[in-house]
């Protein structure tokens, strides 16, 4: 996270630990639980959340995130009128204990609910109902087999499973469900466990024929399959269970918040849309996952990233933020058209393009060029104000999208009623946003009038999360690589 955003939600949960009892550190208990519940992260205004990055869950697909784990948790985000900070799950291991630690408020990773995982968390009402189904390889050639010819070559029943091994990620639901089956069969099944490996990883060595047989849940099965066709998910090997999200035990308020939105939303067409979106959309997902702009899969996120690893160090930013930009401006479409005239990657108007050598026939190259040229502007003109350089990004962001000077405006009505106009979150951008309202656009110390303002403090919060899950993406891309 940004260190500008990073010095505001410390100070709040500072100030509010102080002052609430209900929610403060217990710092002799051995594992550092945190006590924090409903009210504090409304007052922090963020929902951190633990998610897996996968190709259901959470991804991002032609610069956009997507995700059915992350759109429902947004979702609920904006019903309690908090952002979504999303931290993707690096050590499945150590996720509960990191949960109790206050690094994240919820879990997000379609777990299913446990006797084991609940002397740990609480969960919420279920998400979705599945079993654990058996991943298993269709013999060679079983396209060309009738479907009868198909059954006998495949395991049909759970007894078949005797002798045989099962791969599957230790400490996982799948584990103790294996370890209870063998009991159950009156017969040894070989489990053998791996530390590192996700379900969808091991998923994909059945597929290559690098293990004989894994678990998984039948909703991921699934979709799983749409990718592996030689993939047969249809052994049931365990009876219905709950999906559901995990959060800790001292958070009732928030645990009965989300059981009372999610009851209700389930219950709409939003939902069902949600889910047949990335459960039943087979022609979807295919579209998706041979993107050349699906990152789970490719690690761009757009055409031009070799030109923004480039260009955007000149700026003293991540190329990862530049990018944040063009997607917000036209979504990494150079032929993109906007209102009066805006034109390219960048969306320069016709006066501000010329000044800098560009116009609508100008390639995605030159307008990249010239959009890091008049960002560098905009940090040079920020740079005596606004010493800090993570701090003036905001600043930068806002004067792009509305010039400098309705912003100058936001500083000094923040400055006039108290606040910190060297500091953009929870200060400047308050006033910018309320710019709108004759109160504030009347006032004496304002120079520009009225002013959309609203439409820049979207602007500048949309691409400062973007930007954080492209880091996200582009941290776990080389993590996988190494």
């Amino acid at each position: 996270m940004n260190k500008f955003y990073t010095t505001i939600l410390i100070s709040f949960a500072v100030f509010f630990m102080a002052c609430n009892t209900s929610d403060i550190r217990n710092s002799s208990h051995k594992n550092n639980i945190v006590y924090k519940d409903l009210d504090s992260i409304r007052i922090i205004g963020t929902l951190k959340a633990f998610i897996n990055y996968n190709a259901t869950s959470y991804f991002i697909y032609k610069g956009n995130p997507m995700g059915f784990e992350y759109e429902l948790l947004k979702k609920y985000a904006e019903h309690i009128d908090v952002k979504l900070e999303v931290i993707p799950i690096k050590n499945t291991d150590s996720i509960f204990v990191n949960l109790n630690k206050g690094e994240a408020d919820i879990i997000a990773d379609n777990l299913t609910i446990t006797e084991e995982r609940l002397i740990h968390s609480n969960f919420t009402h279920p998400i979705l109902i599945t079993q654990q189904v058996l991943i298993q390889r269709k013999p060679e050639g079983w396209r060309k087999l009738k479907k009868a010819d198909l059954k006998k070559q495949i395991l049909q029943s759970p007894l078949d499973l005797i002798g045989k091994t099962v791969t599957i990620r230790k400490g996982s639901s799948f584990y103790s469900r294996m370890k209870n089956l063998s009991n159950e069969i009156g017969g040894k099944v070989n489990i053998e466990t791996v530390d590192e490996l996700t379900m969808e990883d091991l998923i994909e060595k059945v597929s290559f024929q690098e293990i004989e047989y894994t678990v998984a849940d039948k909703n991921l099965a699934i979709v799983s399959q749409w990718q592996y066709p030689n993939i047969d998910v249809n052994l049931t090997v365990s009876l219905d269970q709950n999906i559901a999200w995990a959060v800790r035990k001292n958070s009732p308020k928030l645990t009965k918040s989300i059981n009372e939105w999610l009851i209700e939303f389930q219950k709409t067409r939003k939902f069902k849309l949600l889910y047949n979106k990335y459960f039943k959309n087979q022609k979807g997902f295919k579209k998706r996952i041979n993107h050349k702009y699906y990152t789970l899969e490719s690690g761009d996120i757009s055409p031009y990233d070799e030109i923004l690893q480039k260009h955007a160090p000149k700026l003293g930013w991540d190329w990862e933020l530049l990018a944040a930009l063009i997607y917000q401006e036209s979504h990494f479409n150079n032929n993109a058209l906007g209102w009066g005239g805006a034109f390219g990657l960048m969306q320069f108007m016709p006066k501000t393009g010329a000044r800098y050598g560009v116009d609508s026939s100008s390639s995605a190259h030159a307008n990249i060029v010239a959009g890091v040229k008049y960002l560098k502007y905009l940090d040079n003109y920020w740079k005596p104000i606004i010493a800090d350089s993570s701090e003036r990004i905001p600043f930068v962001l806002a004067s792009y999208n509305v010039g400098p000077g309705h912003v100058l405006d936001a500083r000094r009505l923040t400055e006039k009623y108290g606040k910190d106009p060297f500091v953009w979150e929870n200060n400047v951008d308050f006033y910018l946003l309320n710019k709108s309202k004759a109160k504030y656009y009347k006032d004496e110390v304002v120079r520009n009038g009225y002013c959309k303002g609203y439409i820049t403090y979207n602007y500048v919060n949309e691409i400062i999360i973007r930007y954080e899950h492209y880091k996200n993406m582009m941290q776990e891309n080389e993590l996988a690589q190494k």
